[in-house]
C-alpha cells in the first residue's frame, strides 16, 4: 500500500516547510535512509531521510521552491503503477490553505496511543525513560536513530539514541542503573512529545505490557521501594557518594563516548572535569556543567573567514521581483518585532580611545601560533566588565528580575539567509586565545548549519560588531531575554586631542541597548565606563 509521507516539523516554532531541493524525482526508486529533499525550516535547511519501505516516488505534493504547512502533504511513496488519487484527492478535500499539500484522514505513525488514563505499578528495577527535552523551546523529539535494539545490553554512558530537536540532532547519553532495553516507544524517524514514552529498560524477560499500555504512566496506589522511582534515587545516592578518581592508575580517564564528543567539541580537558557517574566515571552533564579555570587549554579551533556569504537576488532592470521569506528570516522577524514591542529601549552610545589596543593586539599576535582580533578583545572586556555590574546580566519576567549566575556572552553571527547567535558559555573565565578559538570555530559552525542546539541557548548578553564592514555607529535590538546588547563599530582614524594637542586617534563607537525594565541609565552608563576604562587600558585584561 502507498505510504503518505507529510511535512515534518523540523522545530517547534516550525509552522510550514519549504522544499529548497527534490533530491528525487517522480519515478525514481526510493529506499530507507535516501534523502528525499532539503527542507528549509524557520532556523535552517536539512535533510529529510526517508525511512519508509523501498518503493518507488510516485508523487510530489510541494514543488521545489514552494512551502506548504507542517502535516500537509509531501509525497507520496508506493509500487509502480499503484493508484494514488484517492490519496491525493483526500488531500485536496481536507486541506483548506493549500489544496494540493495536505491530507487528514491517513498518518504514517504507527505508534499506538495509550490511554492517559492508565497506569501500572512498574516491576522492580524497570527504568521508564521519557522524551527528554533537550533545548528551552523544545516541545516534542524525533528519533532519528536507535543505536541499540530491543533485547541489547546498556550501561550507563552508552548513547542509546540520536534526537533530533527544533534547532539540532543530538546524542542521547543513558544514566540509568543499566539493563536492557525492553522496548522502543518511539519509532526510528517518528515524532513525540517531550515527557511520553522513549524506551523500558530492566532485566532481561521483564513483562512490560502493562507500562507499555498505560504510556509509561505508574500508578499512584504503588508508591512501594521497589519502583523505578526508588531504583534512580538509589542510583543518584550512588553516584553522589562516588568519590572514585577518573583517572586510572594506568592514565586512562573514565568517560562516555557522548562526554568525551562534547570535550572535544568544548576543547575542555577531561582532567580536569570530576565525574558523577558510576566509579567516577565522566558523563555527559559533567562536561557540560564543568566551568573551566583561568588556565583552561583550548584546542586550536577551525578557521572561517569573517564575512558570510550573501545571496543576491537577480534583478532586471525596469521588472519588479520577488524573493519568497525563508522561514529563518520569519523568525527573526517575529523575534525582534516581539522584544523591539515589548521591551522599553534606550541606547547610551561612547567612543573609545583604541591606540592601546591597538599595540596590544600587536604585541599579542606576535607571539607564536597566537593571533586575536579586536572583536576577540571586546568580549574579554565585557566579560570582566559585567563581573562588576551584575545588574547588567539579568533578565526580566513579569514576577522578579533574575541575575544570572553565569557570564554567557552571545555573539551575532550573520549567515547566508539570516542571523544567528552561537553563546560563549562562562566567558569571563576564558583567556584571549581561548575565546579566539571559540569564537572562529562558533562562526564557523553558525555559517556551515552545523551549530548545536545547546551552543545557541543560554546567553545572558549579546554583541553585535559590524565594524568589519565598515559600519561607524549603529543601534541594536535586544536578543531577549537578555537585558542589553552592545553594538562594535569600526575603528576610524580622527583627529583627537591629547595632552592638549590636537592628533591623529583611532577611536571606536560602541553603543549599548538597554531594556529600561531591568538597567536604569546611570547603570547603563556605569557599565560603559567600566567597559571603557578595560578597552583603553588592555594590559588590565591579563591581569
Amino acid at each position: 500500500m502507498a505510504e503518505v509521507i507529510k511535512m515534518p516539523r523540523l522545530s517547534d516554532t516550525m509552522t510550514e516547510g519549504k522544499v529548497s531541493k527534490w533530491n528525487l524525482n517522480v519515478g525514481d526508486p526510493v529506499k530507507e535512509g535516501d534523502i528525499l529533499a532539503e527542507i528549509e525550516t524557520d532556523k535552517a535547511v536539512q535533510d529529510f531521510d526517508y525511512d519508509g519501505d523501498d518503493g518507488i516516488l510516485l508523487y510530489q505534493g510541494v514543488k521545489e521552491g514552494d512551502a506548504a504547512p507542517v502535516e500537509s502533504l509531501l509525497a507520496i511513496v508506493g509500487k509502480a503503477g499503484e493508484d494514488i488519487s484517492s490519496l491525493i484527492g483526500g488531500a485536496a478535500n481536507t486541506n483548506t490553505s493549500n489544496s494540493e499539500s495536505t491530507i487528514a484522514s491517513e498518518t504514517t505513525n504507527t505508534n499506538p496511543t495509550p490511554s492517559s488514563s492508565a497506569s501500572v505499578e512498574i516491576p522492580k528495577d524497570v527504568e521508564i525513560i521519557k522524551v527528554p527535552r533537550l533545548s528551552d523551546t523544545m516541545t516534542e523529539g524525533k528519533v532519528s536513530k536507535w543505536n541499540v535494539n530491543v533485547g541489547d545490553s546498556i550501561k550507563e554512558g552508552d548513547i542509546i539514541a540520536e534526537i533530533e530537536t527544533d534547532k539540532a540532532v543530538q546524542d542521547f547519553e543513558y544514566d540509568g542503573n543499566g539493563g536492557v532495553l525492553l522496548y522502543q516507544g518511539v519509532k526510528e524517524g517518528d515524532s513525540a512529545p517531550i515527557e511520553s514514552l522513549l524506551a523500558i529498560v530492566g532485566p532481561a524477560g521483564t513483562d512490560v505490557s502493562g507500562i507499555i499500555a498505560g504510556g509509561g504512566s505508574a500508578s499512584a496506589s504503588a508508591p512501594k521501594p521497589t519502583s523505578a522511582e526508588s531504583a534512580v534515587v538509589a542510583n543518584n545516592e550512588k553516584k553522589a557518594s562516588s568519590e572514585t578518581n577518573t583517572i586510572s592508575s594506568n592514565g586512562k580517564i573514565f568517560a562516555s563516548p557522548l562526554a568525551k564528543k562534547i570535550a572535544n567539541e568544548k576543547g575542555i580537558s577531561l582532567e580536569q572535569v570530576k565525574g558523577s557517574g558510576d566509579n567516577g566515571r565522566i558523563i555527559r552533564k559533567d562536561v557540560e556543567n564543568f566551568v573551566p579555570s583561568a588556565n583552561t587549554n583550548v584546542s586550536p579551533a577551525t578557521s572561517s573567514s569573517s564575512k558570510p556569504s550573501t545571496v543576491v537576488p537577480q534583478i532586471t532592470p525596469g521588472v519588479d521581483s520577488e524573493t519568497p521569506n525563508s522561514s529563518m528570516r520569519n523568525a527573526i522577524a517575529k523575534s525582534l518585532s516581539h522584544s523591539l514591542f515589548t521591551a522599553p529601549h534606550y541606547n547610551l552610545v561612547f567612543e573609545i580611545n583604541m591606540d592601546n589596543a591597538i599595540e596590544a593586539r600587536k604585541a599579542i599576535n606576535s607571539l607564536p601560533d597566537t593571533k586575536v582580533s579586536f572583536n576577540d578583545i571586546v568580549i574579554k572586556a565585557v566579560a570582566i566588565s559585567l563581573r562588576k555590574h551584575p545588574q547588567i546580566n539579568s533578565t526580566w519576567s513579569d514576577t522578579k528580575i533574575i541575575h544570572r549566575g553565569n557570564i554567557n556572552i552571545g555573539v551575532a553571527v550573520a549567515v547566508e539567509d539570516g542571523l544567528v547567535v552561537p553563546v560563549i558559555k562562562n566567558t569571563d573565565y576564558l583567556s584571549l586565545t581561548q575565546i579566539s578559538s571559540a569564537v572562529k570555530d562558533l562562526a564557523g559552525r553558525a555559517r556551515d548549519k552545523k551549530l548545536k542546539a545547546n551552543e545557541m541557548d543560554g546567553s545572558t548578553f549579546t554583541i553585535s560588531n559590524l565594524g568589519m564592514f565598515g559600519v561607524e555607529s549603529f543601534n541594536s535590538i535586544i536578543n531577549q531575554p537578555n537585558s542589553c546588547i552592545l553594538s562594535v563599530g569600526a575603528i576610524i582614524q580622527k583627529p583627537v586631542v591629547k595632552n592638549g594637542q590636537i592628533v591623529v586617534g583611532n577611536v571606536m563607537q560602541i553603543s549599548l541597548a538597554c531594556d529600561h525594565r531591568v538597567v536604569d541609565g546611570a547603570t547603563g552608563a556605569q557599565f560603559l565606563q567600566t567597559l571603557k576604562l578595560y578597552l583603553e587600558n588592555p594590559v588590565s585584561l591579563l591581569a
